[in-house]
């Protein structure tokens, strides 16, 4: 919404000599100053970056080393989960990897078959166990790297079972000797259970939770807000009382967590910024580099200022049906230091014009269509047509029509007739 502004007018017309009319009609003449175009738009502080640490597994807290609040660095160590599940599997992987030896075959090339697709087996079954485990890392580097590592596994693997199976293929056509598909197998077998054990290892390394991003700690994960209880959580709550209302969420050393719990939230308030939406009305005035001013619900009278980083190009759709776009600002340092989520009202200078011709927004009224100023001339009133350039609320920019220091009329002007003697 353009709301505008033009302060720095206001002196040299309320210094002008006026003469009021009992009509209401009130002259002044047009001044030189400067006029601000305001849009105004609701927005929201931003962190610079934030994640949560989740548990990869259920198990227990062994560790935690840092306390709300703390500030850490990129890679520091935070907390380490114990879970018995995941250590099992990685005792049972590395079992399995000291057992593996060659492949003995009593009869025929069936056992072959049988072998070989007991090893694709347990092969998928370790791929399958590994890709769970990454689906629930919160790190998104720690997740890609091992997302990495079970692709390249997988490749790998499908390789050497490949050439087993083909070996197998030429012992049954005559072509080739027992020996080689043994020894086909058999590499392929040594291939599964190696994987197997660097996957569950990795896995197990992921409960050591690593700070993916330097910040501030926070408990827990970002706080949802509330929905509203259905008829069923009503009727429950009638007879068991099940919130957990009053009660600190916060994970302590030796908590039971579940995977996916969030244990920790890392916020970066190196670098603030906000989110604002702009009306489709307005935002094609919006560019990068306009600055604006803010005021934060939370700090009433605090002066803050931003600076417009981008506009996105696709629109957001209100619950009412308005459109608007929303634009991302950086958001200057200034004490008090704004949190984010904090609510604000952005103000953008849109459009700026320094040293221009200016008339109060009550001096020009449209007439057949055409903005028009009245003006004095040789004792009388005129109707000027004017073209007006940056439109602020309280003043606006005239860049055709009327010049500085010409008498005109500021207030009545709807009560004026032309050609009308001036007292």
């Amino acid at each position: 919404m353009i709301i505008a502004a033009g302060l720095l007018v206001l002196l040299p017309m309320t210094a002008a000599s006026c003469d009021d009319e009992p009509t209401g009609i009130r002259v002044g003449t047009a001044a030189v100053g400067a006029v601000d175009e305001i849009v105004e738009a609701p927005g929201t502080v931003t962190a610079r970056a934030a994640a949560t640490l989740t548990a990869p597994a259920a198990g227990t807290l062994a560790e935690l080393r840092v306390e709300p609040g703390d500030r850490v660095d990129k890679g520091d160590l935070l907390a380490v989960i114990d879970s018995p599940e995941l250590e099992r599997r990685r005792e049972s992987a590395a079992r399995a990897l000291d057992q593996t030896g060659d492949v003995s075959v009593d009869s025929g090339t069936s056992e072959f078959v049988a072998v070989r697709k007991r090893t694709d087996r347990q092969a998928t079954e370790a791929f399958e166990q590994a890709a769970d485990a990454a689906d629930k890392l919160a790190d998104p580097e720690l997740k890609k790297a091992l997302k990495h590592q079970i692709a390249a596994a997988e490749e790998q693997y499908e390789a050497a079972s490949d050439a087993a199976a083909a070996a197998v293929r030429s012992v049954q056509r005559g072509v080739s000797s027992l020996g080689r598909a043994v020894g086909a197998l058999s590499a392929a077998q040594r291939l599964q259970a190696e994987q197997a054990y660097e996957l569950a290892d990795a896995a197990v390394e992921a409960l050591s939770l690593r700070a993916p991003v330097a910040g501030v700690i926070q408990a827990g994960g970002p706080a949802q807000p509330a929905a509203a209880p259905d008829l069923s959580a009503l009727i429950q709550s009638n007879t068991a009382n099940t919130a957990a209302t009053g009660v600190d969420t916060e994970i302590s050393e030796g908590g039971y967590v579940s995977a996916g719990t969030p244990v920790l939230t890392i916020v970066d308030t190196s670098t603030l910024g906000l989110t604002a939406d702009v009306d489709e009305t307005d935002v094609l005035l919006v560019e990068p580099g306009i600055e604006a001013d803010v005021e934060l619900d939370a700090a009433p009278g605090v002066g803050y200022t931003a600076t417009v980083r981008s506009t996105d190009l696709l629109p957001t759709t209100s619950a009412r049906g308005g459109v608007s776009y929303q634009i991302r600002l950086d958001l200057a340092k200034a004490d008090p230091a704004p949190r984010p989520g904090m609510s604000a009202v952005v103000r953008l200078k849109v459009r700026q014009a320094d040293d221009a011709v200016t008339v109060p927004a009550s001096a020009v009224l449209s007439v057949d269509g055409k903005d028009t100023v009245w003006t004095v001339q040789d004792g009388r009133f005129r109707s000027v047509p004017v073209t007006l350039g940056v439109q602020g609320e309280d003043s606006v920019q005239v860049v055709d029509g009327v010049g500085a220091g010409e008498r005109i009329v500021v207030a009545g002007a709807d009560q004026v007739i032309e050609g009308e003697e001036t007292p």
